[in-house]
């Protein structure tokens, strides 16, 4: 199934940096509707400012934004980067923020829901991280590992992470 939004949530992870580069990628897919939601932490690691600035996205941070209203439409859900917070409240079924009601109303309509972990080693080893990805895929959720350039786990490349959504866009750009 394809669909016309595509939502990069993403946490307060120093690789947070790299999501103005994700948005521009999920642009270049094609969807008609590219919104980012941050979490509240994700304003300590990267300015809002430098995702509203992606031409074709638009940034939520609130239920009471036009773009959710009356409630966030179908779509295709990318967390990226995803903390060690945000894996084991979602996993945990905890929706305490917009970022974490959209994805976990994405896991319960079935819709495309896929998750890459940004997380060092000792959180990766941590057995409620360990839990939390054993979890989400029995709920349907992709996980994306993360990559490890000999520095140590750090989110997947964008390439990666663009292979994970192209299928969904119902236009992919040509």
């Amino acid at each position: 199934m394809t669909y016309d939004t595509v939502y990069l949530i993403l946490s307060g992870t120093t690789t947070a940096a790299r999501c103005p580069a994700i948005l521009a990628g999920l642009v270049e897919l094609g969807f008609e509707h590219v919104i980012a939601i941050p979490t509240p932490h994700a304003s300590r690691t990267i300015a809002l400012r430098e995702l509203a600035d992606v031409a074709g996205a638009q940034v939520v941070e609130s239920y009471f934004d036009l773009a959710c209203r009356p409630r966030p439409p179908l779509g295709v859900v990318l967390f990226a980067p995803c903390s060690f917070n945000s894996l084991n409240k979602l996993a945990a079924g905890i929706a305490d923020t917009l970022a974490l009601s959209v994805a976990a109303e994405a896991i319960g309509r079935r819709t495309p829901v896929i998750v890459a972990p940004s997380l060092n080693q000792p959180l990766m080893d941590h057995p409620m991280a360990q839990a939390s990805l054993r979890t989400l895929p029995t709920w349907g959720v992709t996980i994306v590992p993360p990559e490890d350039d000999g520095l140590g786990p750090r989110l997947a490349g964008t390439d990666r992470l663009m292979a994970s959504v192209a299928a969904y866009s119902s236009r992919r750009a040509g």
